[in-house]
């Protein structure tokens, strides 16, 4: 059996009186690919930021490659980007390369940051550019290629595409693609069905705070009884509101 990169054990979050999570069962083997997907609300974002302790959970136990993920050590291996990505505005984007590889010990080769950024469409130009000059779409590629230039074990992204154009889209799909491929774990949440179905192994369905699903997408439209992943999708979280 391969090794558990994350594990979620029967995980609650509580904010108040409200619970978020309920009891989150997830295991997720290294080297594997994962889409996380669910309405607004359903908990997405609450779920990554227990895995990366940006906030207390209220039960259970998560753990990253075997380390409980409030050890410090068990951040090593990860590069996370949120879907509000916002760098320091007074940094061109050589210094925010250079910058976050320094934090993870490596260094910023000058060759592999042009072909990241050619590769996610990113004029190199961009380089020596104040971020505070940067377009939306622009600050998120430059967030993937910090990410991707890191070579993490396990990559975590919240809404990789937001703001990106067809062809960055594309770029983005190609190196999760050669990353999966070169035995990493990547674990993303996404609104757009058809990239989970793209780049996913597996995907899990979140719905009020509960895993609905767990399983391939293929898997998701026979169980669910959908002409499409969508439909499969709608079924599914429409069972739940009547079960």
């Amino acid at each position: 059996m391969a090794q558990a990169a994350v594990r979620f054990d029967q995980v609650r979050k509580n904010y108040g009186r409200q619970t978020v999570l309920q009891g989150i069962e997830l295991d997720i083997a290294a080297g594997t690919s994962f889409g996380l997907v669910g309405i607004n609300g359903a908990g997405k974002t609450t779920l990554i930021k227990c895995l990366l302790d940006f906030c207390h959970i209220d039960a259970g136990c998560i753990e990253i490659f075997g380390t409980r993920h409030s050890d410090s050590r068990a951040r090593a291996r990860i590069a996370f980007l949120p879907e509000r990505f916002m760098p320091p505005y007074f940094l061109t984007g050589r210094d925010f390369i250079g910058y976050m590889l320094a934090l993870d010990e490596r260094a910023a080769e000058a060759d592999k940051v042009r072909a990241m950024f050619a590769a996610l469409d990113l004029d190199a130009d961009a380089l020596d550019k104040p971020v505070r000059s940067f377009s939306k779409g622009m600050t998120q590629k430059l967030g993937l290629a910090a990410c991707l230039l890191s070579e993490p074990d396990l990559l975590i992204l919240d809404e990789p595409m937001s703001g990106l154009d067809p062809l960055a889209r594309a770029g983005v799909k190609r190196l999760l693609r050669q990353m999966r491929e070169q035995g990493r774990t990547l674990f993303f949440t996404s609104h757009s069905l058809s990239d989970v179905e793209e780049i996913c192994e597996h995907m899990v369905v979140l719905h009020r705070g509960r895993l609905l699903f767990c399983g391939s997408p293929r898997a998701l439209v026979h169980e669910h009884a959908g002409e499409s992943l969508e439909q499969a999708f709608l079924n599914c979280i429409g069972s739940d509101a009547h079960g």
